[in-house]
């Protein structure tokens, strides 16, 4: 699997960081759980910005790195649809983590297909995965920061999650359909 870089220490500390945000929103101080999401955002950069700075890229840091954002991500949304310390009117719709964890079993599921069918596969997030992602983390931002119009910021987020689970959906299509058309013998 590799050699244990920095980068991938700061990917094992954001796993790291996911109870602590949990208990943290569990017991209602958004303040705290708020710190600690913010820290897991910037080490999410700082492990890839180190990565390449020092070309440390490992197969590791390539598992290690979106799991940590997926755990993080999904935790939060889970936590702040059910927590009932957070004001009504802040507090996530059950349908919203859902569709978020949703597009992620869906894009996880293809992904195995693709690799059982091709013997290998390519993970690399889209321009619109990377905008997701980042609407994502900003609507945990907004509910922990109490924002107001914290609904516009996650509706967005959910057009913005069924559009990149279908653009992955298509490009995990394709990848399937190329190089697997049967020639006649003859």
């Amino acid at each position: 699997m590799g050699q244990v870089t920095l980068a991938n220490k700061i990917s094992i500390v954001r796993i790291i960081l996911i109870p602590f945000f949990i208990m943290a929103v569990a017991y209602s101080r958004l303040d705290l759980a708020l710190i600690v999401f913010i820290v897991a955002i910037i080490s999410d950069g700082a492990d890839g910005f180190i990565a390449r700075a020092l070309k440390q890229q490992t197969q590791l840091g390539t598992i290690l790195d979106p799991i940590a954002d997926k755990l993080l991500l999904i935790s939060a949304y889970i936590c702040l649809s059910m927590v009932e310390s957070i004001p009504q009117h802040l507090r996530l719709p059950p349908y919203v983590p859902i569709i978020v964890i949703s597009r992620d079993v869906i894009i996880v599921i293809g992904s195995i297909m693709i690799y059982v069918v091709k013997g290998d596969i390519k993970i690399s997030p889209s321009l619109v995965g990377k905008i997701t992602t980042f609407f994502q983390m900003i609507t945990i931002v907004c509910i922990l920061v109490k924002f107001d119009h914290s609904r516009s910021v996650w509706n967005a987020t959910i057009v913005l999650t069924i559009i990149s689970g279908l653009d992955y959906v298509m490009k995990g299509s394709k990848l399937l359909s190329e190089n697997n058309t049967f020639k006649k013998a003859g």
